[in-house]
């Protein structure tokens, strides 16, 4: 019977070493978790075709407007040229389908004479859409890609004339920025 309360001593000793010496603790538990990521495509703004105002005559002063679908329109006596083509400017505009984009515009505010005189100006108001619809007003902020990952986006502006503004190539630049929201 000794050795037998020797043996339950011994037996007892053993798992309560092996409790005490075991590498987990009934005290903590643990998990897992995945981490992962998904890279999209870049987006990427193409110009595809420029804002062209064409040809026209001050006559005593107006406006020359160009719709986003390329329209043109004046106020006031200006007087157009014949044949005088314009175009509104297109941007193609690349990326991930479906992601949301948002629109911003920087670049001068007036065109400037290249040729003829002194530097003289003309002030350039901006609008642009997404459809080429024909807007004269405002500027779009924000797109969303198609399922295709692509859109369009349509700039059109209006130019202040001078009744006496001096004849030559008046130019400028605009930029359209464009960033995943």
């Amino acid at each position: 019977m000794k050795d037998h309360l020797n043996f339950k001593k011994i037996t007892l000793s053993a798992g309560l070493a092996s409790c005490l010496l075991a590498p987990h603790s009934v005290l903590a538990a643990d998990d897992s978790a995945t981490a992962s990521a998904n890279v999209i495509a870049p987006i990427q703004i193409t110009k595809t075709a420029d804002l062209v105002f064409g040809d026209f005559a001050p006559g005593v002063g107006g406006t020359v407007t160009v719709s986003t679908s390329g329209a043109r329109t004046a106020t006031g006596p200006i007087l157009s040229a014949s044949g005088a083509s314009s175009s509104a400017a297109q941007f193609d505009v690349v990326g991930e389908a479906n992601a949301t984009y948002s629109i911003s515009y920087s670049g001068d505010t007036a065109l400037t004479n290249t040729t003829g005189g002194g530097g003289e100006t003309m002030l350039l108001t901006r609008h642009s859409d997404l459809t080429g619809a024909g807007a004269i007003a405002g500027e779009v902020t924000s797109g969303t890609l198609g399922i295709t990952g692509t859109q369009s986006i349509y700039l059109g502006g209006t130019l202040a004339v001078s009744g006496t503004q001096v004849p030559g190539s008046y130019q400028g630049t605009v930029t359209v920025t464009v960033e995943y929201n």
